[in-house]
């Protein structure tokens, strides 16, 4: 996306960073850059989806960026890069709870519990443009190579529009045994009240789960298996009679999607796995800035 709002992101990014991750890895470290810098840069790649060299000449051209960030100097792209490998999922999650922290203080006291919905959506694993792919294909007449992708699960509160909690993992992959996790990292965060999925998380277990363990209303559609199975418990009754009103508001979740690819990035961008998967959750962590940005 276009540079816009760069400084208010920076300073929002590094407050929240600062809240939770110690200044230095430890007191042999060359006390150049704080931890919570690097942190800060690696979200604002993310914000602008820039490589570890664009953002090394964005800093050095960028003045007032540099003081937003109390940077003294620019940071090696390398530096960066080995900040990645050294950051783990804990400390994103810590930061994306402190995210939510501040994005629920806005919100009125007394209000009713969080309505969520549970979804995946697949990330690119580099830039390479689906036209270019297509028309190689069109011309060469030869198959498309098989790929895998990154595929990314969020739980998002829907009135307020933000991310809850996440994981990302190779796909393709069925996610119906992942909704425990996530649902309840979110859980953590806030109180939910009404938790929606689509057919993908088709499970009586799932259902069950949501309702004893947290409590919650569950809306799932129960399109697995044949019209003619049998099925019993919560399943039959979503079959019998739909909430279909209810429902409705999982459409959300797509418009939360389509914003993070349209306005940050659409990539999850890395040669290993484990890189590819820093990458997608540092992509929620930053919209979850970008959220708070606007607040």
């Amino acid at each position: 996306m276009a540079e816009v709002g760069l400084l208010p992101f920076a300073r929002i990014a590094l407050q929240v960073c600062r809240a939770v991750l110690p200044r230095y890895r430890s007191r042999f470290s060359k006390h150049q850059f704080t931890q919570p810098q690097l942190l800060a840069i690696l979200c604002l790649m993310r914000y602008e989806d820039w490589t570890f060299r664009e953002a090394e000449v964005r800093l050095s051209e960028h003045r007032e960026l540099r003081q937003a960030l109390g940077l003294a100097s620019v940071p090696d792209f390398t530096t960066l890069y080995r900040f990645l490998q050294r950051l783990d999922e804990a400390t994103i999650d810590r930061a994306v709870g402190e995210t939510v922290r501040r994005l629920r203080g806005t919100r009125r006291k007394g209000r009713r519990r969080a309505r969520v919905a549970v979804d995946a959506t697949g990330l690119a694993q580099g830039a390479v443009s689906t036209f270019f792919v297509r028309r190689m294909h069109h011309h060469g007449q030869k198959p498309l190579q098989w790929r895998h992708w990154l595929k990314w699960v969020v739980v998002v509160d829907l009135d307020q529009q933000f991310l809850l909690s996440q994981m990302a993992r190779r796909g393709p992959w069925n996610d119906c045994a992942s909704l425990p996790a996530v649902v309840e990292a979110a859980s953590e965060q806030t109180r939910i009240g009404l938790v929606l999925a689509d057919a993908e998380f088709d499970s009586e277990r799932n259902h069950t789960y949501i309702r004893k363990h947290l409590g919650a209303q569950s809306v799932i559609p129960a399109k697995r298996g044949k019209k003619t199975w049998r099925i019993h418990g919560v399943r039959a009754e979503m079959r019998r009679a739909f909430p279909r009103r209810l429902y409705r508001r999982r459409s959300l979740i797509e418009s939360l999607f389509s914003s993070v690819k349209r306005k940050l990035s659409a990539r999850a961008p890395g040669r290993s796995l484990r890189t590819q998967k820093r990458q997608a959750l540092l992509l929620g962590l930053s919209f979850n800035l970008y959220r708070l940005r606007h607040r």
